[in-house]
This record gives C-alpha cells, structure tokens and sequence, in this order.
C-alpha cells in the first residue's frame, strides 16, 4: 500500500469540495475525512495544514476530523 502525501491528500479534498452538489460542501468534506481516514492519521500534517493546502480555509479542519471519527462506524454507499 502506498501512502499518500499531504499534497495528493489536499489535491482530493480540493477536488471533493469543488464537485460537491449544491449545499453539500461541508458533508463532501466529512466525506472525505470518512474516504480517507487510514490515510489521514498516518500523515505527517495537521488537518488544519491540509485544509490549507487544499485552498478551503483552515477552520475546515474540524469537519475532517469528524470525518475520521465517524469512519469506524459508518461505510460509503
């Protein structure tokens, strides 16, 4: 398994909050946090960091965090 770097992690943040559907921005960002948790713990950046690189605003951290915290109970559809 390959790890993702901190920039690929942004680069498909950025992605997923781009494409997200009208009104759904901040679920696309916990989305993401759900999608890439295992990738997320491992990185070597802060959440904040990584909302950073991806051009969304750092406050957005929190809502990958819980992204992460929700992926042990839920799967994606």
């Amino acid at each position: 398994m390959s790890v993702m770097t901190n920039i690929e992690l942004a680069k498909k943040l950025q992605d997923m909050y781009n494409n997200a559907p009208k009104g759904d921005s901040t679920t696309m960002i916990r989305l993401f946090g759900i999608k890439y948790a295992d990738e997320l713990k491992n990185c070597t950046s802060s959440m904040s960091n990584i909302a950073e690189l991806a051009e969304i605003g750092i406050n957005y951290h929190a809502e990958i965090s819980k992204g992460i915290r929700l992926a042990k109970y839920v799967s994606i559809k």
